[in-house]
């Protein structure tokens, strides 16, 4: 039985195949991440699909313009690389129910995308999967709304740096994950979040140097791109 390497798979195994597809999302599976994130919108017509950019310009070979201005079947039809499709949020989830634990993060601002809390909730209460995934946003509004419309799904606060402001917001809204940009990751900030109980992410963490620096704090939750450098960095590979 393969050994569970404990670490976020970002937007699944992205130097294996394109981000945020399904493909991507399975090898991140076989490699036994025990994590795995990915990005939600909506299309026009109001469905949750997993894609990082506001636009389809960067990922897909024939498409242009706004994800929020594209219907579900006008996204369908475009491919990435070839072959792939942008997947909705169900599909993704029909593939990683019971493999990993599941890191949504919403691509919420503001008003952008109305309703797209009560939208993704549903479909993971659908999945059954509210014990198998949390919800993570820069939009800490966006988070509120997801606790106000649950009181039990994990959550997660998203930022650049760090501030002693996260600890206070986290207690009222009950949010159990807190990712910041690796560089901004010191003692004092790890610290206080196992004293807060809170699992710290840094994010994104690629190259081998920091790799190794990270390594050393065995509470953090890395997320990385490349899956099997962390795999043998941190000692979790074999």
């Amino acid at each position: 039985m393969k050994k569970l390497i404990k670490g976020i798979a970002h937007r699944g195994y992205p130097g294996k195949y394109p981000e945020n597809t399904l493909k991507s999302f399975q090898a991140a599976c076989d490699l036994n991440f025990s994590h795995l994130e990915l990005d939600v919108q909506l299309s026009k017509d109001g469905v949750p699909v997993v894609i990082h950019d506001l636009s389809v310009n960067r990922m897909t070979d024939n498409g242009k313009g706004r994800v929020k201005d594209l219907t579900l079947a006008e996204l369908k039809e475009l491919t990435i690389n070839g072959t792939e499709r942008i997947p909705t949020l169900e599909e993704a989830l029909d593939v990683l129910k019971d493999q990993i634990i599941v890191d949504i993060e919403l691509k919420q601002m503001g008003d952008l995308y109305p309703g797209m809390e009560e939208l993704v909730l549903d479909i993971v209460k659908k999945k059954g999967m509210q014990e198998q995934a949390f919800i993570t946003s820069f939009d800490h509004y966006s988070l509120q709304r997801v606790r106000q419309l649950d009181d039990k799904i994990g959550l997660g606060m998203i930022n650049i740096g760090a501030s002693p402001a996260f600890f206070p917001f986290a207690k009222e809204i009950n949010c159990g994950y807190l990712s910041i940009e690796h560089q901004h990751v010191t003692e004092t900030v790890i610290r206080r979040c196992e004293e807060e109980g809170i699992q710290l992410i840094p994010w994104t963490i690629d190259q081998e140097s920091e790799m190794k620096k990270i390594a050393q704090y065995p509470s953090l939750l890395v997320c990385t791109n490349e899956l099997e450098l962390w795999a043998k960095v941190s000692g979790q590979n074999g």
